[in-house]
């Protein structure tokens, strides 16, 4: 080991590089330039993955859907971002090597299979985003359950053997692991002992702190002309593991706290923005009105025609002349020319009435009608929106450690109080938004959906607007 020395913030800095580490030779490396991070290095077996047309794919799967709809700018890809998750995954194990290599054992084997589950955590990504896999597939196949990762993982095992990538078979173990290590439904194998913290840094299943949030977070900031003051860089320059877990300075208390805000932001004024969300809801209705035919719900059985779709779809069914398509091109007709859903209303779920709220359909607010105009389910569209700060109804800060310094060797999580006192006491939103499909229907959808709101709390929404300005909105 070379000589070490001590940095400004008092940590150990590794003076002479690694001499066992193996050379990479440039000849086999590529160079490509982000308008995020600026210049990524991407490595030769990463490169396999890349170079295929199951990965080429995510080019035409925009990262935020339709949402450039509303904010024009948010044309940016899935491809784009797994290509920043990988380089931010490659520099966060590498900030640990520098730092801690020889304690915590981290070699070359680790940090590449770090880099390929950041690489291919969206691989199995569905069209439009979310909205595939949260909106079109439970209304497609009731009671479906599911998800881009499991989807990711079986189109890395596709990829490798259509490819025939020579790939090291516990590796790829580990890479699919890593991709799930969020899912709520995965629960990590009993044999994965060793080195869990390295499974927290594409998708962090412990405390939401990982670098598919740094990545997007920034990206879609940017995308969309929003500010963005959360710097995910001080983290990965400062993190530490302890007690094989990812930590972090006390003092980064409110670098952290920005993360979730932020990303609670987001949610608020971009991913669930009132006009996002009626172009969302034409759209999975015009997909669910053409699956009878285009049989869009079978393509994730099988990961040979699954890559086959992207947000090209509603290409293919604006242009079709097939009739059994007329009801789903009427839809889309009607998005392109900004004839969207109506939106009527909306309630902010009360705090006390959150832990035992369930999703409201359309028929809730039919059957709260009372007399006039004549609703049916099919005229209603309902929003059930839930912004928190990724831990649910919890405070996320409770479930991360913190560190007093780099000569400390006990962490600890951090009470509210010890961050700031214009913390939030709540930390989820439940947002229930109402539409009308058709304009005339709007006054009696939100009469029917203030009757509901009478029926289930006691009090109405506030207006937002005059029904005069309902019928103006068209942005």
């Amino acid at each position: 080991m070379g000589e070490c020395c001590n940095g400004s913030n008092g940590r150990a800095l590794v003076a002479a590089p690694d001499a066992t580490a193996p050379m990479v030779d440039r000849r086999y490396m590529k160079q490509v330039f982000d308008n995020v991070h600026r210049n990524i290095s991407l490595d030769p077996l990463s490169l396999k993955f890349i170079d295929t047309e199951q990965f080429q794919r995510l080019r035409d799967l925009k990262q935020l859907g339709l949402t450039y709809l509303v904010y024009p700018g948010a044309v940016h890809t899935r491809f784009e971002h797994s290509l920043g998750v990988y380089w931010l995954a490659s520099e966060s194990v590498q900030s640990l090597k520098n730092y801690q290599g020889a304690e915590l054992d981290i070699d070359n084997f680790d940090m590449q299979t770090v880099k390929l589950a950041g690489l291919l955590h969206d691989i199995g990504h569905g069209p439009f985003s979310h909205l595939f896999e949260h909106e079109f597939m439970p209304r497609a196949i009731p009671g479906s359950n599911w998800s881009h990762e499991q989807m990711s993982v079986q189109m890395v095992d596709y990829v490798v053997d259509e490819h025939h990538i020579d790939i090291d078979p516990s590796r790829l173990k580990i890479v699919k692991e890593m991709i799930l290590a969020s899912s709520k439904e995965y629960a990590m194998p009993k044999s994965v002992r060793e080195k869990m913290f390295l499974y927290d840094i594409v998708a962090n299943g412990r405390n939401g702190i990982d670098v598919d949030k740094f990545d997007y977070i920034s990206r879609d900031c940017r995308a969309c002309g929003l500010g963005c003051n959360f710097e995910y860089k001080r983290l990965i320059d400062q993190m530490r593991v302890m007690g094989d877990e990812i930590c972090y300075p006390a003092k980064e208390y409110l670098t952290v706290y920005k993360l979730f805000n932020t990303r609670a932001d987001l949610h608020r004024t971009v991913y669930t923005h009132a006009k996002v969300k009626a172009v969302e809801l034409m759209l999975v209705d015009a997909l669910v009105k053409a699956d009878n035919y285009l049989k869009i719900s079978s393509y994730p059985l099988d990961p040979a025609e699954y890559w086959k779709l992207d947000d090209t779809i509603v290409k293919t069914i604006e242009t079709s002349h097939n009739r059994q398509l007329k009801e789903s091109r009427d839809i889309l007709l009607r998005l392109r020319r900004r004839d969207l859903y109506r939106f009527c209303n909306e309630y902010t779920v009360p705090k006390e009435k959150l832990q035992y709220f369930k999703d409201i359909t359309p028929q809730d607010i039919v059957c709260s009608q009372r007399g006039g105009l004549q609703l049916k389910e099919e005229d209603v569209a309902v929003s059930n929106v839930k912004i928190d700060l990724t831990r649910g109804m919890n405070n996320p800060l409770e479930s991360i450690n913190f560190f007093k310094d780099y000569v400390s060797n006990d962490k600890f999580p951090v009470s509210d109080g010890c961050v700031s006192h214009l913390l939030p006491s709540n930390f989820q939103d439940r947002i229930v938004r109402v539409y009308a499909k058709k304009p005339e229907l709007v006054e009696a959808v939100s009469e029917a959906f203030e009757n509901f709101q009478m029926k289930m709390y006691g009090v109405k929404a506030q207006v937002h607007d005059t029904p005069e300005k309902k019928k103006q909105r068209r942005f």
